[in-house]
C-alpha cells in the first residue's frame, strides 16, 4: 500500500468531517463540492488513483476534476487581487523599461502623498514586485507594465493590466 493509500484509508468517510472543518460552503466557493474533495484529499497526500477508488470514478477524472478546481482557485485568487487594487488608496503605474530599483522609492512617495504606512525595506518591495509580477521583470528591468498597489493596512499588490 502507498502513502497516498494510507492518506485515503485515513480519511475516508470523513471526507464531510474534513470539509465541514475547513468551513468549505458549496454556495460561497469558486468550487465544485467534488473539486474540493479531490483539492482535500491531494493536499493530504493521497495519490489520484486512490482518490479515484475512493470516489468510483478513474484517474483521468479525478486529473481532470484537480486542474479545474486548481484553475478555479488561481481565478479566486486573482479576483480578490483585482477587487483589492480596486480599493488601494495608493496605486502606482510602473512603466515598461523602468528599473526596479526606482520602483521602492515611487512607492514611498506615493505612500507619503496618501498618508498610508508602508512598512516594507527596499529591498523587500523590489522582491514582492518582481516575485508578483513573474515575466513582466527581467534582471532589473520591468518588461511589461505593472500596477503596484498599496491598500491601507500597507499590504503591497503587484497587478499586470490587460
Amino acid at each position: 500500500m502507498s502513502e497516498g493509500d494510507d492518506a485515503v484509508d485515513a480519511i475516508e468517510g470523513d471526507v464531510d468531517d474534513l470539509l465541514d472543518r475547513v468551513g468549505f460552503d458549496p454556495a460561497e466557493s469558486v468550487l465544485t463540492r467534488r473539486q474540493a474533495e479531490v483539492l482535500a484529499l491531494r493536499q493530504r497526500g493521497a495519490a489520484q488513483s486512490a482518490i479515484a477508488d475512493l470516489l468510483g470514478t478513474s484517474r483521468a477524472n479525478v486529473s481532470s476534476v484537480e486542474a479545474s478546481a486548481r484553475r478555479n482557485v488561481e481565478k479566486a485568487r486573482e479576483t480578490v487581487a483585482f477587487a483589492e487594487a480596486l480599493k488601494a488608496p495608493v496605486q502606482i503605474e510602473v512603466a515598461p523599461g523602468t528599473d526596479l530599483y526606482d520602483v521602492p522609492q515611487r512607492v514611498y512617495d506615493a505612500c507619503d502623498e496618501a498618508g498610508v504606512k508602508v512598512s516594507y525595506t527596499a529591498p523587500d518591495l523590489m522582491k514582492i514586485v518582481s516575485d508578483a509580477a513573474g515575466d513582466a521583470v527581467t534582471g532589473r528591468e520591468v518588461s511589461t507594465a505593472l500596477l503596484v498597489g498599496v491598500t491601507s493596512d500597507g499590504s503591497v499588490r503587484v497587478r499586470q493590466p490587460e
